[in-house]
């Protein structure tokens, strides 16, 4: 069985990404600093949990023996969770990224899976941006994102495949759900506050559900080659305003838990001015991926598990929050 190494493995995609992984017949490592502990994962014969650091290039290599395939996930993943302590941040999310690839291929991995961000765009007026289009970061979190990029790069051979994703703002329910995360800080709100506030507004944003993104790295996995060598994608399915955001998860909320309704909305000023309209066209073209769930089938799944309890306390508990976590472990 092919064995593939999930770095942020126990974090909000990795909890959807790894039982796919595993129901396809992989043996999986899961490594992760475990902010979030891992009691979103499966237990499972084939699955490997490692309490590691991605800083820690020994224990690292450790865990790659054996591996074929790496998806790097693991990263300080947000804004105000990098600007927390912007060293550690780097030192996570850009200074150990090289020994990390070079690791990698001295384990004998044939292929490195990076996942990005579209957010490395920053400001754009492009009606579309595609992968051509040139990084304009807001943030250092943008920034140093993008920087791993042309490292990765460098390191593409025909024994080491490399291929770099830029995925829009995931969406949906996980069983490490993040709610703050644009439609799922909606939806939370309707739900639970039947009042969504909206900061900014017409800054534009694109969106993919989780399951259609994590199909999309299991997918990576045994695409041909020649199809990904080298290559950089964009991830992302609906491109829409904060507004109209906010407008589609009401209209959801009130249909899925119509004792809610009404439900207001109010506008607020932001500093946040990220705004960009994401073309997917050549991931479609190339490799005939086309996401199956919309923005509104993300809030659906939220509803159900709300409904069903699966997200108690969902305003209050740090645990859904990356921010106030990073913050509790760098403090602990």
């Amino acid at each position: 069985m092919k064995k593939i190494l999930v770095t942020g493995g126990a974090g909000y995609k990795g909890c959807v990404l790894v039982p796919k992984l595993l129901s396809a017949g992989y043996t999986v490592t899961v490594y992760d600093l475990m902010f979030f502990g891992a009691e979103g994962l499966p237990r499972h014969p084939a699955l490997t949990v490692v309490r590691g650091d991605i800083r820690d290039t020994p224990a690292l290599a450790a865990a790659l023996r054996g591996a074929e395939t790496v998806i790097h996930m693991a990263c300080i993943s947000n804004d105000p969770s990098f600007e927390l302590d912007p060293g550690l941040s780097r030192a996570i999310n850009y200074d150990c990224f090289e020994p990390m690839v070079l690791a990698s291929r001295e384990a004998g991995v044939r292929r490195f899976i990076y996942v990005s961000t579209s957010s490395v765009y920053g400001v754009s007026e492009s009606p579309d941006v595609t992968e051509e289009h040139p990084l304009v970061p807001l943030t250092d979190y943008n920034k140093y994102k993008g920087l791993c990029e042309p490292i990765l790069l460098r390191y593409q051979s025909p024994s080491f495949t490399t291929v770099i994703l830029r995925p829009a703002t995931v969406c949906g329910y996980s069983p490490r759900t993040r709610l703050d995360l644009s439609v799922n800080i909606l939806t939370n709100l309707a739900v639970n506050q039947r009042r969504i506030t909206v900061f900014g507004g017409s800054q534009k944003r694109p969106n993919i559900h989780i399951e259609d993104i994590t199909d999309l790295y299991a997918q990576l996995v045994e695409t041909p080659e020649r199809l990904i060598a080298g290559e950089i994608f964009n991830a992302a399915y609906q491109n829409h305003s904060i507004s109209e955001l906010a407008m589609m998860v009401r209209r959801v909320v009130e249909q899925e838990m119509p004792e809610k309704a009404p439900i207001e909305i109010v506008t607020s000023p932001t500093n946040d001015l990220r705004s960009y309209h994401v073309s997917s066209r050549k991931i479609k073209e190339r490799l005939g991926f086309v996401p199956k769930r919309s923005v509104e089938d993300a809030v659906r799944d939220l509803c159900r598990a709300f409904k069903e309890g699966r997200l108690p306390n969902s305003l209050s508990d740090d645990r859904y929050f990356n921010v106030k976590t990073v913050k509790k472990a760098a403090t602990a």
